[in-house]
């Protein structure tokens, strides 16, 4: 049996995101977003205002996780998202401290 080269592919995206995004739930809602699809890695406050995140995995859930992030729970209001490629790997999602 042959497996395609693109079951392995892994992609690492870090995301800043801006808004009303702190005292709302985001960071604990995208923990339970990225438990759901199977993304790993971890999101803080940062200390001006934003969120920031790193997150791990297959390129159809990394891509699942940015489009989350530019939504976010229901009493966000997220005015940006910035993405970039990072480097890690993790073996699940959580929430670290703030920066």
């Amino acid at each position: 049996m042959r497996v395609s080269r693109k079951e392995f592919e892994m992609e690492v995206r870090r995301l800043l995101i801006t808004g009303k995004v702190q005292g709302v739930y985001y960071r604990a809602s995208m923990v339970q977003e990225a438990k759901k699809h199977g993304a790993t890695g971890w999101v803080r406050n940062l200390s001006d205002g934003r969120v920031e995140a790193v997150v791990h995995g297959h390129p159809e859930v990394v891509a699942r996780m940015i489009s989350w992030a530019r939504v976010g729970p229901d009493a966000a209001i997220v005015e940006e998202v910035l993405v970039e490629e990072a480097d890690g790997s993790f073996t699940d999602f959580i929430q670290i401290s703030t920066l």
